[in-house]
């Protein structure tokens, strides 16, 4: 015992005193928040700003593609919480984007013919002062014909996000004057038209409430990255140590003062210990970093409970023991079976896709948590770690799904690591080529 304690001590300390350890632990969750805010910043900016031209066939929609003015000074302002909570809701989606100069031109019978000088100017140089990105071609008879189509050119076919909202302003004005044309006045047509917002509200078995869907989507998309990362980051430190050791020669002096299965629980508990450790520094980080936004988001009414529960740290704990031992055992084969890094990386390529099966449908196992394959997933080996914690964090799965999840892990890695123990100590001093299916069963019967 002392022996293992010693290789589980060496193999702790040589992870967490490389400077790419403390690298990473810092700065990870700045990289992966930076991954996830960017690209959405990106997408709302639409990449820079747009000069679009409107050339509207029917003459009535100027004030639809018209800027707001400013509010004069004195003139009374919205609350800031329900300035927040339009933006969020959504119905602010009839409002011009900043990010769009739009052009409009009343032009009677607009064709694409009628539009051909404003086409020329999407194709001029980007310092020209009259160049377009755009041209959105509104015909004349949208008012009266339900078949006619709103038409959008620009130099790239897939600028999805200017498309859709243009279509929308145009098609929310055409929809408010076919409506004044039929006798509905004017200034009760917006009220007609209005969204109304929608709430996700989680029922839990014992009747209690839950809301905030789309951030519980979110943590759960978080904490699934937390638990499935280091598992596999630490698997493969796993599989490289163990490789680099054979392949140094280092092992067979190790060999001579522990035992096989020492060595192996030695390396499996000290990695476990180094991605605890990282885990605790990043959920430290986040608390403190989340401190601030906690008392704003208190003061404005918003019950954090509704996002992460206490219970979720102690899932996340068990999960994450079990989720680790159930891969890094894996890996420990492919390093034992293995005498180069490529060669275990290829020996691992397939059985990687496959544990990254719960990883691959996080999207439809984190929006229909109860479905059938779900629950399958979260009580099967190998999967059921990593399901059943996504599951009990965005929904209340019965307790027994829970203890049956954990059963079945617990009995899956005790049968790995038996078999691990088994290869391990036959592998650990085998070199040449990579041993078959057939010679690893018959190391597994004979060791």
């Amino acid at each position: 015992m002392n022996k293992m304690f010693a290789v589980m001590k060496r193999e702790y300390l040589q992870a967490v005193r490389k400077k790419a350890f403390i690298i990473m632990t810092l700065l990870l969750p700045f990289l992966m928040a930076g991954m996830m805010v960017l690209p959405g910043l990106m997408m709302s900016k639409g990449m820079g700003t747009k000069r679009i031209a409107v050339l509207d066939g029917t003459g009535k929609l100027e004030s639809a593609f018209a800027r707001p003015n400013a509010p004069e000074e004195g003139e009374e302002k919205l609350d800031a919480r329900k300035e927040a909570r339009k933006a969020l809701s959504g119905r602010n989606r009839r409002a011009l984007p900043s990010q769009m100069q739009i052009e409009y031109v009343n032009q009677p019978g607009a064709t694409e013919a009628a539009a051909r000088p404003y086409l020329e100017r999407i194709s001029r140089k980007d310092d020209a002062p009259d160049k377009l990105d755009g041209v959105f071609v509104v015909p004349a008879v949208a008012l009266t014909d339900p078949e006619a189509k709103l038409t959008y050119f620009s130099r790239s076919a897939t600028d999805v996000m200017t498309q859709e909202r243009l279509a929308r302003l145009a098609n929310k004005s055409l929809q408010g004057l076919r409506l004044s044309a039929n006798g509905i006045r004017p200034e009760v047509v917006d009220d007609l038209l209005q969204d109304l917002d929608i709430e996700a509200v989680q029922l839990s078995r014992s009747g209690g409430r839950k809301t905030g869907g789309e951030l519980n989507f979110i943590v759960a998309i978080i904490f699934g990255a937390l638990l499935v990362l280091p598992s596999f980051v630490y698997g493969q430190e796993t599989m490289r140590g163990i490789v680099q050791e054979k392949t140094d020669r280092v092992v067979e002096v190790l060999i001579s003062s522990v035992s096989p299965v020492q060595l192996l629980s030695g390396k499996i508990l000290g990695v476990a210990a180094v991605g605890l450790t990282q885990i605790a520094v990043w959920i430290t980080m986040l608390a403190i970093a989340g401190g601030y936004g906690a008392a704003v988001a208190t003061t404005a009414g918003v019950n954090l409970s509704q996002f992460v529960r206490p219970i979720v740290f102690v899932y996340f704990f068990v999960f994450f023991i079990l989720a680790y031992l159930t891969y890094v055992c894996v890996y420990a084969i492919a390093g034992a079976v293995c005498n180069s890094e490529k060669e275990a990386q290829q020996f691992m390529m397939p059985i990687m896709l496959f544990m990254m099966m719960p990883w691959i449908l996080m999207m439809p196992i984190v929006m229909n948590p109860d479905a059938p394959f779900a629950v399958a997933f979260s009580m099967a080996p190998v999967f059921g770690p990593i399901t059943m914690f996504v599951r009990a964090l965005v929904t209340d799965p019965p307790f027994w799904h829970i203890l049956v999840s954990i059963v079945v892990s617990i009995a899956t890695i005790a049968v790995f690591f038996w078999i691990t123990a088994k290869i391990f100590r036959v592998g650990i001093l085998s070199y040449g080529k990579r041993p078959t299916i057939p010679e690893l069963m018959r190391w597994i019967r004979v060791a």
